[in-house]
């Protein structure tokens, strides 16, 4: 009998799981095509990935979760790529301080969350869930920390400073992945493991994470034509799919002597296309929208290009994962 229970839960706990997210989480806006994609957006953002995240992490020793050594020197590399992009619009061509925090982000925000573990997971097997989740968790943290920052230095934040610092700590700290990320802490810490049929209900979630994300990311694209290509393209798109995973693999080569693994999840990671939060970001403020949506585009397609010739050399072990052993 109690086989049967755990072959039969997780069927209709995703009917429930279903239920309770329409009936009291928040109702995606539009209708037709454009209600049915925010629907697939909530179930990929609140429940397939964040099934994924703790079921990777809570399976993996703790000791392995406190590496901030690695996550330090990843976030380096990938601040030190906002800050070049961000002083060439700002002393160069001369773009406001909102203008060149969005194309900062464009060039060092990549798309870790919906490409990000799929793919790593695919190219670099299991071993991979662990610096997948501490490079998002912690470079979305410092994202969310430093777009609403920036733009009250500038200006477009007209709230109050208490209520920015009150609102950026709430995104952080009831973000989906980041929660997920943190129970599977709290259970590899315990090392506790869910009941089977609540572990096979997070394995039904965990398995559509990726498929699902990325067919999301193909309908996004399609719904954003490029109207123009922005001059800021020529330095952007070279920063976002050159610099920042070389610049990478440079700081982890130099900082430690970190898993393999992990320097090729990290260095996948930091190759990906410009993350679609770039636009969102520029939408929430007025700022370079049209611009970040077509930079968006453009990453993606030419990172068809980049991404299959970066993990090419990776497999073919043509770049050692220490470059100063």
């Amino acid at each position: 009998m109690t086989d049967i229970v755990g072959l039969v839960l997780p069927f209709f706990g995703l009917i429930l799981v279903g239920y309770l997210t329409a009936r009291f989480g928040k109702k995606p806006s539009g209708d037709g095509a454009g209600d049915a994609m925010g629907w697939l957006n909530i179930f990929i953002i609140y429940l397939a990935l964040p099934a994924l995240f703790f079921k990777l992490v809570s399976r993996t020793p703790i000791e392995q979760l406190t590496r901030f050594d690695f996550v330090l020197a990843s976030i380096a590399a990938t601040y030190t790529v906002f800050l070049l992009v961000f002083a060439v619009g700002y002393v160069i061509r001369r773009n406001s301080l909102a203008e060149c925090t969005i194309q900062g982000l464009a060039g060092a925000y990549g798309n870790i969350g919906y490409m990000g573990p799929g793919l790593a997971l695919l190219a670099l097997g299991e071993p991979a869930a662990v610096p997948v989740a501490l490079i998002f968790c912690f470079e979305n943290v410092l994202h969310f920390i430093v777009a609403p920052a920036m733009m009250s230095r500038n200006g477009g934040e007209t709230q109050a400073p208490a209520r920015i610092v009150l609102q950026i700590g709430r995104k952080i700290l009831f973000h989906p992945f980041i929660l997920s990320t943190l129970a599977g802490v709290l259970a590899a810490s315990l090392s506790f493991q869910p009941p089977v049929a609540i572990q096979r209900l997070i394995d039904y979630l965990a398995q559509a994470a990726a498929p699902c994300a990325l067919f999301a990311m193909g309908v996004t694209l399609a719904l954003r034509p490029l109207k123009r290509i922005p001059r800021e393209i020529g330095y952007i798109v070279p920063a976002k799919l050159v610099l920042h995973p070389a610049l990478m693999y440079l700081v982890l080569s130099a900082t430690g002597n970190f898993d393999p693994v992990w320097v090729k999840t990290a260095v996948l990671l930091a190759s990906l296309p410009t993350a679609t939060n770039v636009f969102v970001i520029g939408q929430q403020y007025g700022v370079w929208q049209e611009r970040a949506s077509a930079t968006i585009l453009v990453t993606t397609t030419l990172s068809v290009a980049t991404v299959t010739f970066l993990l090419y050399l990776l497999s073919s072990g043509f770049l050692p994962a220490d470059l100063f052993p």
